[in-house]
């Protein structure tokens, strides 16, 4: 609505930029709540995602991800977490990585890592919700949240439910780059939420001869996109043999955050 207040509280329209936040666990203190989101899939949200979490964890903070990608869930698997997680009367509790970080995924509820979750729109969003106010997630400086791409259900489910500090949008160099941004934008700021920045991701390869970068996709046009847009670049990240065997292995713990989103752990912090 042109005349929206943004205070739905004292609003009876059901409009789509309606928010009604939900209370968090009453064993839970997230104290800042981060999204990670994207206009298309397949540009390395989940990668990205990680790497925050991993940087954070490495800077002695208590970390957390709620892995709101319900039917493409990645995270456990790139840190190496399998089988369920424990739940009581107050709730569930999120599965524990070796370097310590929480992590709640449709995944750990699955009685098989590979069984597909076929689940309408809102059965999706409802779980979305539920990881928020039934997880135990106890005290955590730090909670990244894993978003599906696109500006559908589950996105939307999370700007109006959880009362996020900001979002880091990713992206990619193709050509595509200024309408995946685009889409990104415009929701976050429908929904009034801050952007710290944009990362690139597969922005290049480094030659392991010369150390040269080789932009497989074309020249990158993230500064212009950026400039566009009045956002950060917060940081630009390669296609690297090691970074995919290691998320492969599980251990993307091993990896250093510090090389590649610098800019993006001080943004946040």
């Amino acid at each position: 609505m042109s005349d929206c207040t943004h205070d739905c509280g004292s609003c009876g329209q059901d409009c789509a930029s309606r928010i009604t936040f939900e209370k968090q666990n009453e064993y839970s203190s997230v104290k800042k709540v981060i999204g990670v989101v994207s206009g298309k899939g397949g540009v390395g949200k989940s990668l990205v995602t990680s790497l925050l979490a991993v940087g954070m964890a490495k800077r002695g903070k208590d970390v957390a991800i709620l892995d709101a990608d319900i039917t493409g869930p990645s995270i456990p698997k790139a840190f190496g977490i399998y089988g369920g997680v424990q739940g009581d009367e107050n709730g569930l509790y999120p599965a524990i990585s070796r370097l310590g970080v929480k992590v709640m995924s449709s995944n750990l509820l699955l009685d098989n890592e590979t069984d597909p979750v076929i689940w309408r729109g809102p059965v999706i969003a409802g779980m979305v919700k539920q990881f928020w106010t039934d997880v135990c997630w106890d005290n955590v400086d730090y909670m990244f949240v894993d978003m599906p791409p696109g500006t559908g259900d589950v996105p939307l489910t999370v700007f109006q439910s959880i009362k996020l500090d900001g979002i880091v949008i990713v992206t990619s160099p193709q050509e595509l780059v200024s309408m995946i941004v685009e889409k990104a934008v415009k929701m976050a700021n429908k929904m009034n939420v801050k952007i710290f920045g944009v990362v690139e991701n597969m922005s290049y390869i480094k030659c392991p001869d010369c150390g040269r970068e080789i932009n497989l996709f074309g020249t990158s046009k993230l500064n212009e996109v950026a400039k566009d847009f009045d956002l950060k670049v917060l940081g630009r990240m390669p296609m690297d043999a090691e970074i995919a065997k290691a998320v492969d292995a599980g251990e993307v713990e091993t990896l250093n955050a510090e090389d590649y989103l610098k800019s993006a752990l001080d943004a946040i912090k």
